[in-house]
């Protein structure tokens, strides 16, 4: 047993956080949720009331939401060096790119599978991302300047979270190829942490089927 338990599916977001987990190299216990009576159970609810994996308990403390998540587990393991210090002017992008991904990025998209467009300009100013096409024209504009990674040379916390959505996003074409988007998802999914994480998730789907 550890001090770190990890709860999931291998059918969730809750492989951006076995992804995060990966990144750290810390120790943790993986928690299989399965979806239906045990995911909506009073012993799981008491993890998470919302019956939604991702989730995790670190020394007693429980966080869920996979933004929150990768940004816990960042500076829970500096040593990983996945989050900038609080003093380096990089603090401020890593926020910005971490909660983009979790704001306007995830709401775009689920909104536009639920074919519900912002062709209003009333709608679109109300929203909080605009549309669909803004918030890949801002990507795209971010990741088309010669950016490795969001924060230039330095892997973060906020490139997992993001990146798994756009390399999602391209899988499910849930957001349009673009030269920028399909490198960029390259370079994240040949991470040694992030073939490592996919195979332990792949191997749970395999014992499930």
């Amino acid at each position: 047993m550890t001090d770190l338990a990890f709860y999931t599916n291998p059918m969730s977001r809750g492989r951006i956080a076995r992804w995060m987990l990966e990144e750290t190299g810390c120790a943790y216990d993986t928690h299989i949720v399965e979806f239906g009576a045990s995911m909506h159970g009073d012993t799981y609810k008491a993890v998470n009331p919302m019956a939604k994996v991702p989730a995790i308990r670190h020394r007693g403390v429980i966080v869920t939401e996979a933004a929150a998540i990768c940004a816990y587990l960042a500076d829970a393991f500096p040593e990983a060096g996945l989050a900038p210090d609080v003093s380096s002017p990089d603090r401020g992008p890593y926020y910005r790119w971490l909660f983009f991904g979790a704001g306007p990025v995830e709401h775009a998209v689920v909104n536009e599978s639920f074919g519900w467009k912002t062709s209003d300009p009333m709608e679109r100013g109300r929203t909080g991302y605009g549309s669909l096409g803004r918030v890949c024209r801002t990507l795209d504009a971010h990741l088309s300047d010669g950016r490795t990674w969001l924060l230039g040379d330095t892997f973060t916390a906020a490139d997992v979270y993001l990146g798994a959505q756009i390399a999602w996003g391209l899988q499910f074409k849930t957001i349009p190829e673009k030269p920028s988007f399909t490198s960029y998802a390259g370079r994240l999914v040949s991470r040694p942490a992030a073939i490592r994480a996919r195979e332990k998730d792949e191997a749970l789907m395999k014992k499930a089927t």
